[in-house]
């Protein structure tokens, strides 16, 4: 159970990392406290967030934070990804540095990217370029092989990330995180034009119930986390528009999540189905022109643009900006184009 925030996409199989049977005499006793006691570096917070996410099952089944322990029951921890070793081998990639003192960096990571490396990414993630140009650098606690993070993005969405470089830098940092007093914005490429062309989504988040790939919206608040996305009109493009996006929290997927909820699911999102047309004509001119728009964009259209947090040491704000990637442009460019043709 991780909790740092936004996270790649991971695979539907689960690897079962613990499984506990309570004592005959077990006495009841919320799931939570139970856990603490028997796995170790385990949070309360980070096995509530586990058991929102389905992680946590007992007896097969998925259950609430709430849920006590009865005597044999049969619990179970399963991640997306295998237990392994968590040394990371270091790799001569280049790094896009907006930033550097010897505090933290900042990096512009690349479409394409993953943040850490994981199942199916042991390699060739910006985790393994950290550790071949920064030695020593810190991890949170119960953070293990991912040195300097504090925060991540989907390995499809580019943009800016912070790293950390000394302990002060990754508790200020992370504390932050914590309070939602880093100030993110994204932009977006949806389907459609929201109306209201400005507003706040505040509708839990989770992982799907029925595929874990993917986070969906709970409005009846049942199931989720608290998520909080502030958008807002950029660009009005007919059959799509480009939207400012301000994280007040930041879930998994959350944007993508927030985005399909409403309606306007992120352009050639394919794990929210944005790879299909889901709005315009029925011409097949308009089809080969966004099928050629996704070729582009062969990504879902969204990027970290802007960052800006409290410096650690100068306790200076600092904000930074960063220029839409090329696909990115090129796509708003032809879409500009259609509309002004037809």
């Amino acid at each position: 159970m991780n909790v740092t925030e936004e996270q790649e996409e991971g695979d539907d199989e689960l690897f079962e990392h613990h499984r506990i049977v309570a004592d005959p005499g077990q006495s009841l006793l919320r799931i939570d406290k139970f856990l603490m006691d028997r796995l170790p570096n385990a949070t309360r917070s980070k096995i509530q967030i586990g058991i929102h996410d389905g992680f946590v099952r007992v007896n097969e089944k998925p259950i609430k934070p709430n849920y006590k322990v009865h005597p044999l029951d049969v619990i179970t921890i399963a991640l997306p990804e295998p237990p392994r070793d968590t040394d990371v081998k270091p790799e001569n990639i280049p790094l896009n540095i907006v930033f550097e003192d010897e505090h933290l960096l900042v990096v512009n990571k690349e479409a394409g990217m993953v943040v850490h490396p994981a199942y199916q990414n042991w390699s060739g993630t910006l985790v393994n370029a950290l550790s071949y140009h920064f030695q020593n650098l810190p991890e949170m606690k119960g953070n293990a092989g991912r040195p300097g993070l504090v925060h991540r993005i989907d390995k499809d969405t580019s943009g800016l990330l912070v790293i950390a470089k000394t302990e002060l830098a990754m508790t200020s940092l992370a504390k932050q995180f914590f309070d939602h007093s880093i100030e993110r914005t994204y932009n977006a490429i949806v389907w459609g034009v929201p109306e209201p062309t400005e507003g706040t989504i505040n509708v839990q988040v989770g992982r799907s119930l029925k595929d874990r790939r993917i986070t969906t919206a709970f409005p009846e608040g049942d199931f989720g986390r608290t998520a909080i996305t502030h958008y807002k009109l950029l660009k009005d493009l007919r059959y799509v528009s480009l939207l400012e996006c301000k994280l007040e929290t930041g879930r998994t997927h959350q944007i993508r999540a927030h985005m399909k909820f409403i309606g306007h699911t992120l352009f050639n999102d394919a794990t929210y189905g944005g790879n299909e047309v889901l709005k315009g004509t029925v011409f097949s001119k308009y089809k080969q022109f966004v099928d050629n728009c996704f070729k582009i964009i062969p990504r879902q259209a969204l990027h970290a643009k802007t960052l800006g947090f409290i410096h650690p040491s100068t306790q200076k704000f600092l904000q930074f900006d960063s220029d839409l990637p090329a696909d990115f442009t090129e796509v708003l460019e032809k879409w500009d184009g259609y509309v002004k043709n037809h």
